[in-house]
Order: structure tokens, then C-alpha cells, then sequence
């Protein structure tokens, strides 16, 4: 059974950082692009970033320059480091690849 088991976020200040990761387990994902993904209350779920198999990475305009998406192909992990953070990255994060998905973490960044 596939897992992917997310952990970190949490409530920051405007400006602050904040990390995510995410633990799959259950199979390799090792050649498969990884992502993450947020949810702002009221709003459809919208792509962050990606990260391919080979560290090939893609960011969201919104948070390009901020954030930092990287796996461990050994630990079957990818990691969202988020630096200044704005009010507006205020979401509910998940983590994906393939037809998997994490179980979501909040992120609150207030001003």
C-alpha cells in the first residue's frame, strides 16, 4: 500500500520560513517527478512545484525565487523549503506523484 506521510508547516510571520517533506512508502518512486501542491481556502488546488527524477525542477510564478523543492531518491522523500513567506501562501499543502497524494499540511503565514 502506497503512503506519502507529509510533515513540517505549521504558522509563521509574513517573511518567515517553513519547511515540508514527504515520506512515500510502499514503492519506489525514484524515476517518477514529484510535486507539491496547495489549496487556499475558497480556491481550486493549484501546482507549486516539481521536481523530476534527474533534480529537474518547475515553480509556480507565485513562488519562484521563495521556495525550493528537492528529493532524496534514497529515502523516497521530497522536501518544500518555503522562505519569505507572504499572507497569500497561506494553504493546505500536499504532496504528489503519480495518482498518489499526502495527506495535506496546513501552512498559516500571518502579516
Amino acid at each position: 500500500q502506497v503512503q506519502l506521510v507529509q510533515s513540517g508547516g505549521g504558522l509563521v510571520q509574513a517573511g518567515g520560513s517553513l519547511s515540508l517533506s514527504c515520506a512515500v512508502s510502499g514503492r519506489t518512486f525514484r524515476t517518477y517527478t514529484m510535486g507539491w501542491f496547495r489549496q487556499a481556502p475558497g480556491k481550486e488546488r493549484e501546482f507549486v512545484a516539481t521536481i523530476s527524477w534527474s533534480g529537474n525542477t518547475n515553480y509556480a510564478d507565485s513562488v519562484k525565487g521563495r521556495f525550493t523543492i528537492s528529493r532524496d531518491n534514497a529515502k523516497n522523500t521530497v522536501y518544500l523549503q518555503m522562505n519569505s513567506l507572504k499572507p497569500e501562501d497561506t494553504a493546505v499543502y500536499y504532496c504528489a506523484v503519480s495518482d498518489y497524494w499526502g495527506q495535506g499540511t496546513q501552512v498559516t503565514v500571518s502579516s
